[in-house]
């Protein structure tokens, strides 16, 4: 399971035999879907995922020894596809919309390419067929137009102008002559209002090119990625639901650009009379502009992005702090969110108890979080976060220029939603967030108690992000706000502190070059004026999700954290080799088991993850932890899997003490 591009939704990869065949299930649910809606009245655009984003999307099934080429499989495929399409209009569908979406992406490889030409030509060439529009989102297509006659035969090609607005000139130039094209005006992965007269304007651009029997308005991309409606929100203050637009409201705003391309603007004035008033407010807001926060901004310095002293300096002085042994031991934070304290939560809510009554509560989890590692043997303990609910969502409830829903659910995966917060104006910390309990769980051990912290990039990847300002200086004020944090905890006696940025691989462009480089500039900055901030003596970890480096281990290596953490279990050691000979001086923990199954690892497993892992890390540059948060686990599966990977630890470092 994946990231579909990079949104925030989550798909499961296909997984390919060299021999794999394909057949079209007995009830093909979109047909059963379109009928569905039929029956009511109502004739739908069916939508399916175009044959070769399909292949290439997929993978091969390399551990059953399959090598295929996905996309050398498209003959086998594409006759499902007619099939599919075939049945489609047999139902009634007059027009049905295949998303090709890796036409935002780079496509070096001359198969993936040619690979449209076949598909098209095919599938456009049906007897009786439906009128196909072929979709794409994301970005821009202009790098591939060479694809677009590939679809000359399609009744029209959808683009995003909202992530790419420049290319509408050069897209109008490549399509067929008699082809419409769609226009994605209306943002569909944000929840901002759209700016009706900016979005009119570029509808007669399109319109002046083209005829206006060949343009469509549409949302950028689906709306999937925004909450269903805003009439469901009854405690947002109303200044702030003035300015968003959610999948509903986002339907009507077609609807308006629509009736106002053909009918022209004073048939929606009233509309863009209050549009337009909504902008401004919005603008001038004292919500949106904190003249503090900006202040505070413009006193950075170059000074702030950096340690005091190089690692190999740092390094002495924390081994010397902290005095733990070789191949410490930790875990990444969380420990398991039980129903009690899903619970006393509610209650605090519902106001069944008070606070301090809540407080206590806590502080008894925190207790008994450090009583559990103690007993097994960790070396740098967390105090469990029993206190937070979603890593984002905690951070925001507690920094000004967020506002949060109550209904504002969006898919994640399957039936799993969340609930993005929404930052809509300038970052602020106006107290400490996490430093009264890990000062706490720190009066309860003479071992290290390390903080806990959600990193800039993954606040705002995880949130609804501003529009009106880049998101580098919504990343710099997160910074900004979590350096004073860090600072606050290492004032409490917490020497270890940990920053997790999860997101910022998944933030990276979808293309190589110059936008994605400038990105993980910005990226790397952020995480760094969040950290800098501490004596030499103060160890930094930080945790990533993904252990797929190779593209940019250069940002990875320059966010300068003492300790890195990654989600190692589910992937090849040799994914290591990015790390080997020197190449990442500092230290590092990849994840010795699988915290997403309940399965309890064996210490033989743990010890052999760490032998292979050996192959690439020296042995005082590695941290021996678990490859993500143990929330959703639960206790008893949770002890023995940690007793299990201490234990292999120590095995190994009383076979290299003795060595040595």
């Amino acid at each position: 399971m994946v990231k579909w591009f990079d949104s925030n939704y989550h798909y499961v990869k296909p997984t390919l035999a060299d021999n794999q065949t394909f057949k079209l299930a007995t009830n093909p649910k979109p047909v059963s879907e379109f009928l569905e809606a039929k029956n009511q009245g109502i004739i739908t655009r069916p939508v399916l995922v175009g044959p070769v984003s399909f292949l290439h999307l997929g993978k091969a099934d390399r551990a059953a020894g399959h090598k295929v080429e996905p996309i050398t499989l498209l003959q086998n495929l594409l006759p499902i596809y007619e099939e599919l399409l075939s049945k489609l209009a047999e139902a009634g569908a007059e027009t049905v919309q295949i998303d090709e979406p890796i036409l935002v992406l780079d496509l070096p490889d001359p198969r993936t390419k040619t690979a449209f030409k076949t598909a098209y030509e095919r599938l456009t060439a049906l007897p009786n067929g439906p009128k196909l529009v072929v979709a794409t989102y994301f970005g821009d297509i202009v790098h591939n137009l060479d694809v677009l006659p590939s679809f000359a035969k399609a009744s029209a090609i959808h683009i995003d102008l909202v992530r790419a607005p420049q290319q509408l000139d050069e897209v109008i130039k490549a399509i067929a002559p008699s082809q419409a094209i769609s226009l994605g005006l209306v943002d569909g992965r944000n929840i901002w209002k759209t700016n009706l007269q900016r979005a009119i304007d570029t509808a007669q651009k399109a319109i002046d090119a083209v005829g206006a029997d060949r343009v469509v308005i549409s949302t950028s991309s689906s709306l999937l990625h925004t909450p269903h409606t805003l009439a469901s929100e009854k405690k947002l203050p109303d200044e702030v639901a003035d300015w968003f637009s959610f999948a509903a409201e986002k339907a009507k705003e077609v609807a308006i650009l629509a009736k106002a391309v053909t009918s022209g603007t004073a048939s929606v004035q009233a509309e863009l009379e209050a549009n337009a008033k909504s902008m401004e407010a919005r603008k001038n807001s004292t919500r949106t502009n904190d003249p503090a926060v900006k202040e505070k901004q413009s006193r950075i310095t170059p000074e702030m992005y950096e340690r005091k002293s190089p690692f190999a300096e740092r390094i002495i002085k924390q081994q010397k702090h902290l005095g733990l042994p070789l191949f410490p031991t930790t875990t990444i934070g969380s420990f398991p969110q039980t129903k009690e304290i899903r619970v006393a939560r509610q209650k605090l809510t519902k106001g069944e108890i008070n606070t301090a009554e809540y407080e206590e509560f806590i502080n008894k989890e925190i207790g008994h979080v450090v009583k559990e590692q103690e007993a097994i043997g960790l070396d740098v303990l967390v105090h469990g976060e029993p206190e937070r609910n979603d890593m984002v969502q905690y951070f925001g409830e507690r920094l000004t220029g967020y506002v949060f829903t109550t209904h504002a659910w969006v898919q994640s995966y399957g039936s799993r939603c969340v609930r993005p917060p929404i930052i809509v104006g300038d970052v602020s910390r106006p107290a400490p967030m996490t430093v009264k309990e890990s000062k706490y769980a720190q009066t309860l051990t003479q071992k290290p108690m390390k903080g806990m912290l959600t990193g800039p990039i993954t606040c705002l990847r995880w949130s609804f992000p501003r529009d009106d300002v880049h998101q580098s200086v919504q990343a710099e004020q997160l910074a900004l706000a979590l350096r004073d944090e860090v600072q606050d905890l290492e004032a409490a006696g917490v020497n270890v502190i940990q920053v997790d940025e999860p997101a910022i691989r998944e933030g990276l462009p979808l293309r190589a070059g110059a936008e994605r480089e400038a990105y993980l500039g910005w990226a790397v900055k952020s995480f760094k004026l969040s950290t800098t901030g501490v004596e030499d003596s103060t160890q930094i970890h930080s945790h990533f999700c993904y252990s797929e480096f190779q593209d940019f281990f250069h940002a990875i290596a320059a966010l300068d954290a003492d300790v890195m953490s990654i989600e190692c279990s589910k992937s090849d050691a040799k994914l290591l080799k990015v790390f080997e000979g020197g190449a990442y001086p500092r230290h590092i923990g990849p994840g010795v088991y699988d915290i997403h199954s309940p399965r309890v690892p064996s210490e033989q497993e743990i010890k052999d993850r760490i032998a292979e892992m050996l192959q690439y890390l020296k042995p005082e540059q590695l941290w021996i932890d678990p490859d993500c948060g143990l929330k959703t686990r639960q206790w008893p599966e949770t002890k023995a899997a940690l007793t299990n990977m201490v234990n292999a630890a120590k095995y190994y470092r009383e076979k290299y003490t003795n060595k040595a």
